[in-house]
């Protein structure tokens, strides 16, 4: 294990240069940070019933000193806010909490209980939150769950706060906006592994704390690594002007799709006179990509959603508040606020677009970029958590796609052949490495980590290689407002140094699994399915489903696996074999390591046919990679 480096003299004038200029004496955010405090959780530490920790806030308590010159002073600032934690209250009646996962929980004082809303990650962190407004607020009886939008910090905590029979029999309603379910466990099951694997990086999952380490992820610290459940919908938010009464709280709903998650939903609290705006606004400029993957987010609808919600509730209410960060206080301040976020989006946007249309590519416009004065000079549009930089690239991508139009790119080698033949045209690896440490020491390290790449995937086994990419890695990282780039590039020196440390979240929690749809169940096979080791396989089965009421036709050929729901009368030849079953016997056979034996034998499935032909059909699967290599070949 090698040591990291020290920030070298170029980053140091960097941050120094940015705490002179940055508008520092500006302290609003820290007086409405501590708004409402009432007391936090002592000691910061929460453990599952094993005695792991899934959170630590104590980690960070190196952030109360003054800003080491390792961290940019703008992210070392909102660290400071962010990882503020413990009960605070809003306005009478409505109280978060905050710093005890990615994610803020919120509780409305309702008329015999409380409603909760976006549960966080753990049910650990959850049940913990819940605990600590109990101390201080008294015994209530939960008596609604809200999930603002599709994203696991904000429902993977569900089973901390409420039961899934609580649900069910329909004793406490659990309200999400139309399409949650869907989309979020597609999210977490079809792209999950690979999701997971790049969100290790995006968050700093297994950096030390510390100065030269990970320092929070902008939008919150990090991830919890507790318990992920998710219970499902019963009441779903279909339009925007909905109102639902839940124990004698009045809630006016705005739907919001397309924006940060592609099932969200803002919601007013008249009797309160406080807006939640989800995490459509928070106080920094968001992802319009994340870096661990996702689909492509609109910032256009994204700034007519925000202006929507100005004109709908902003003028009316006395606060605002989301999923994430602290709440702002005073109509015309949070108009303003709201009104600054929707021009970000819009800006980016537009002026994305119009340099498409000059002929600019996405990494020349993201250069070319520069937001007006009252942008920059806001402390919640910086790019904490979302960047200028990668946003516009995403919303190139979202227009034009991966191809900028210049043959020479259509049909370039992949990495490792490309790496091969850069390396051999600059005269070798010594002579990449040569000029490489020349470029270190005049501080370009942009090109340093561009150019010490084609070794690295050329000559996988090249040490120096790896320990000057990584040097130049953590000045990266020393250097960056971002949070997530920062986490990137340290996470990438980590593993150079270190070796891999794969996937420290799982991705798919048993009861995630439990909420996919048939329909989603047969296309994650198919995802997983070796194509090539398929090509001259037939096979044929139909499910029939006893809790659905439906058939649903599985078919191999030509490498793919098809799924449609059969029709009475529909014509088609019989099934190799046929199966009966409900959908949770489905999940727990197919993805949950149930012995279909036992299934079988125990009256669970019943089977007619030819069971080797599906048999057959189970061994031309492979696994996801949750350890894949991201900084190597």
């Amino acid at each position: 294990m090698s040591a990291v480096t020290e920030p070298s003299e170029f980053i140091v004038e960097q941050n120094e240069r940015a705490l002179k200029e940055l508008p520092f004496a500006n302290t609003t955010d820290q007086q409405d940070a501590d708004r409402g405090f009432i007391a936090k959780l002592e000691p910061g530490i929460i453990k599952d019933d094993k005695g792991n920790t899934v959170w630590d806030d104590e980690s960070y308590g190196f952030l109360q000193g003054s800003c080491p010159s390792s961290v940019h002073p703008s992210l070392w600032r909102q660290s400071g806010l962010v990882v503020k934690q413990g009960l605070y209250e809003v306005v009478p009646g409505i109280y978060q909490i905050r710093g005890l996962d990615l994610s803020n929980m919120t509780i409305i004082e309702g008329d015999t209980g409380v409603i909760v809303i976006d549960p966080l990650i753990s049910a650990e962190t959850a049940k913990a939150g819940m605990d600590l407004y109990f101390a201080h607020r008294g015994n209530k009886p939960v008596t609604g769950m809200i999930y603002t939008h599709s994203h696991v910090d904000h429902f993977g905590g569900a089973m901390g706060v409420m039961t899934t029979e609580d649900a069910e029999s329909g004793k406490i309603p659990v309200i999400a906006p139309a399409g949650f379910l869907e989309h979020a466990v597609a999210e977490n099951v079809f792209a999950g592994t690979a999701m997971a694997r790049r969100a290790a990086y995006m968050y700093g999952a297994a950096l030390p704390r510390g100065p030269k380490g990970q320092v929070g992820a902008g939008l919150g610290q990090t991830t919890s690594v507790g318990t992920v459940t998710l219970i499902a919908p019963t009441l779903d938010i279909t339009h925007t002007g909905q109102t639902e009464t839940i124990d004698g709280v009045e809630i006016a709903f705005q739907i919001t799709p397309g924006t940060e998650a592609p099932s969200e939903m803002n919601f007013y609290f008249p009797g309160f006179r406080a807006l939640c705006m989800a995490e459509n606004s928070t106080h920094t400029l968001h992802n319009l990509l994340t870096l661990r993957g996702a689909l492509v987010r609109d910032p256009h609808v994204w700034s007519q959603y925000l202006t929507e919600s100005i004109n709908l509730y902003g003028r009316d209410s006395d606060v605002v508040f989301a999923s994430h960060h602290w709440p702002t206080w005073g109509t015309e301040t949070l108009v303003e606020y709201l009104e600054l976020q929707r021009d970000m989006y819009a800006y980016l946007h537009d002026q994305t677009l119009r340099r498409l249309n000059q002929g600019y590519v996405g990494t020349e416009i993201a250069e070319m970029m520069e937001m007006p004065p009252a942008l920059a000079d806001a402390w919640h549009t910086h790019g904490y958590y979302g960047s200028v930089s990668h946003n516009v690239k995403a919303i190139y991508q979202r227009y034009m796609g991966w191809f900028d139009g210049n043959p020479a790119h259509l049909w370039e080698h992949p990495p490792v052949e490309n790496a091969r033949r850069h390396v051999e045209f600059m005269g070798g690896a010594d002579e990449v490495l040569r000029k490489a440490r020349q470029s270190f020491d005049e501080g370009d390290y942009r090109w340093v980590v561009q150019a010490v790449n084609y070794v690295i995937f050329a000559e996988p086994e090249n040490k120096a290689a790896q320990e000057l990419q990584a040097d130049a890695f953590e000045q990266l990282g020393y250097g960056a407002e971002n949070g997530p780039w920062r986490n990137f590039y340290l996470s990438g020196a980590y593993e150079l140094r270190n070796g891999k440390f794969g996937t420290p979240t799982e991705p798919n929690s048993p009861t995630v699994m439990a909420a996919l749809s048939v329909e989603q169940v047969f296309t994650g096979m198919a995802l997983r399915l070796d194509g090539p080791k398929a090509w001259h396989e037939k096979a044929t089965s139909d499910w029939h489903f006893t809790d659905e009421n439906r058939t649903v036709r599985l078919q191999l050929r030509n490498g793919v696996l098809l799924h449609w729901e059969r029709r009475e009368g529909d014509g088609l030849p019989a099934a190799d074999v046929s199966f009966t079953l409900d959908r949770p016997t489905l999940i727990g056979v197919l993805l949950g390591g149930q012995d279909l034996q036992a299934a079988v034998q125990g009256g669970k499935i019943k089977i007619e046919g030819d069971v080797a032909s599906f048999g057959k059909l189970t061994t031309l699967f492979d696994n996801p990679d949750p350890d894949f290599s991201i900084v190597t070949p």
